[in-house]
C-alpha cells in the first residue's frame, strides 16, 4: 500500500483510468463482435452504420495509447474485408 500523499494520489489515478480503460476496450470488442455477425448475416447495411462507431473508437484508443497505432490500423482493415 502507498504510503506517501502522492503515492496515494497516483494509486486513485491508476483505478480511475483502468476502469474507464476497460470500458473502451469492451466497447471496441462489442463494436466488433457486432460488426462480424452483421456481416455473416448478410445484413451488410446495418454493418456499415456501424462501422464509423467502430473507426472512432479504434482511432481514439490509438490516440490515447490505449492501443498500439499499428494494431488499431490492422483492426480497422480487417473490419473493412
Amino acid at each position: 500500500m502507498p504510503i506517501t500523499k502522492s503515492a496515494k494520489k497516483a494509486l486513485r489515478q491508476s483505478q480511475k483510468r483502468r476502469i474507464i480503460n476497460i470500458k473502451k476496450k469492451s466497447k471496441i470488442k462489442n463494436l466488433q463482435k457486432q460488426v462480424r455477425s452483421l456481416a455473416l448475416q448478410k445484413k451488410t447495411e446495418e454493418a456499415k452504420k456501424l462501422l464509423p462507431q467502430l473507426y472512432k473508437a479504434l482511432d481514439k484508443a490509438a490516440k490515447t495509447e490505449l492501443t498500439k497505432k499499428n494494431t488499431a490500423a490492422r483492426k480497422n482493415q480487417e473490419s473493412q474485408n
